[in-house]
């Protein structure tokens, strides 16, 4: 591989883990849930990024897989989370 992509990709990886510690840190400290679902959505986001990056980095298709999966279940618990916090309750009678 290339050696200038080695270094885009771990340059991608240090600047997504300081943004997935930055959300880490708005879900602890957040003043509202509203924050603590955006720390979490940015959570999830950032490490399917990572897988993603990941991926790239070692060239299979299994990362790529896990990626689909965790923006798939992300995007399920922010549904659910976002029902919660408007009605609360997430399955209505």
């Amino acid at each position: 591989m290339n050696s200038i992509l080695l270094w885009a990709g771990g340059f991608a990886l240090g600047c997504l883990a300081l943004a997935t510690a930055c959300a880490a840190l708005r879900l602890l400290r957040g003043p509202t849930p509203q924050d603590r679902v955006l720390g979490l959505d940015a959570m999830y986001i950032n490490g399917m990024l990572i897988v993603l990056v990941l991926g790239m980095r070692d060239g299979t298709s299994l990362y790529f897989e896990i990626a689909l999966l965790i923006a798939l279940f992300g995007f399920v618990g922010s549904a659910a989370m976002a029902k919660f916090l408007l009605r609360g309750e997430v399955i209505e009678p």
